[in-house]
């Protein structure tokens, strides 16, 4: 009988010992399971990395963008930074050799971004006194173009982690949109590269140093800034800097004939009085877009620089 308990309550034992371990096994795969770290039926999904050419954001011809998209890109943490093109609001593409310079040298500086380049409606000229697509037409269609991104960010994959940049023109239009048009979203920092920012005292600039360009930007503006005096102050992006201004990096020239470097100056304080974090960037023997392969390489240095302490 001693004998025969003894072997029921050994195999009882061993019994309560494999259920044991198997019901611990059950928990270690349900749990694993469950936090996702051990799935070997799930498939491994890669983003591949995509280049989109003249992807319409509207219905005119010119209101089109390129988008450059990285592979492994995710919802979390892939920035985006958008830029604007330059050409006094009436020339230049998207697709010219020295936008795509720049569109190459950031996407190899910033390999891990989303890039997306983007054309806008020119001013169009029809002398003696006609204009086609008045300002503020060119503010309107980065607004379009940002609403368009925006509303497909999921199918871009795309974080809500955006820089705006733009170059003269450009950079006036990239400015007004970050300080002004930032309902839709905020971006994180801006990239003005010597764009015009106070179209009044841009105006009185060229109207004594060039008053044929100042006639011109009286056509696009619908008249000189005593006849329109509410268009020249809500197209300065200067007018709404304020402490929620995103960090701002300026660069500008000394040299340059077609933005005074005063434009800049401005800019820079109006940003310190408000304490918005920012950097100027001084080139005092550059013209208008830089002549200096050197200068045009720090540029690009110093940018990256900025977002990457003011974009984490």
């Amino acid at each position: 009988m001693k004998n025969y308990l003894s072997k029921y309550l050994f195999a009882e034992l061993n019994k309560f010992l494999h259920m044991r371990y198997y019901l611990f096994f059950i928990l270690v795969i349900f749990s694993c399971t469950k936090k996702g770290t051990f799935k070997p039926d799930e498939p491994v999904v890669t983003v591949e990395a995509q280049i989109i050419q003249d992807v319409a954001y509207g219905g005119d011809k010119q209101q089109k963008m390129d988008v450059f998209l990285p592979g492994n890109r995710s919802v979390s943490s892939t920035k985006v930074f958008v830029f604007v093109h330059g050409g006094a609001w009436g020339e230049g593409d998207k697709a010219d050799s020295t936008n795509r310079k720049i569109i190459d040298s950031l996407r190899k500086r910033l390999p891990d971004w989303a890039i997306f380049n983007l054309n806008y409606r020119l001013v169009k000229y029809k002398f003696p006194l006609s204009v086609d697509n008045k300002f503020p037409a060119q503010e309107n269609d980065i607004k379009s173009a940002i609403q368009y991104i925006f509303d497909r960010r999921s199918s871009f994959i795309i974080s809500d982690k955006w820089v705006l940049a733009g170059a003269s023109a450009g950079g006036h239009l990239a400015l007004l949109q970050a300080y002004k048009n930032s309902d839709l979203i905020k971006p994180k920092a801006v990239v003005d590269l010597f764009g015009p920012t106070d179209m009044k005292e841009l105006y009185n600039y060229f109207s004594k140093a060039d008053p044929g360009t100042a006639t011109l930007l009286s056509l696009m503006m619908n008249g000189n800034p005593d006849k329109n005096p509410s268009l020249y102050a809500s197209s300065s992006p200067i007018n709404y800097v304020s402490a929620q201004t995103p960090p701002t990096i300026i660069l500008q020239g000394g040299l340059d004939d077609a933005v005074p470097k005063e434009q800049s100056f401005a800019l820079s304080d109006k940003l310190q009085s408000y304490n918005v974090t920012h950097q100027f960037v001084y080139y005092d023997n550059q013209t208008h877009g830089w002549s200096d392969p050197v200068v045009v390489n720090d540029s690009y240095n110093k940018i990256v620089s900025f977002l990457n302490a003011n974009v984490p």
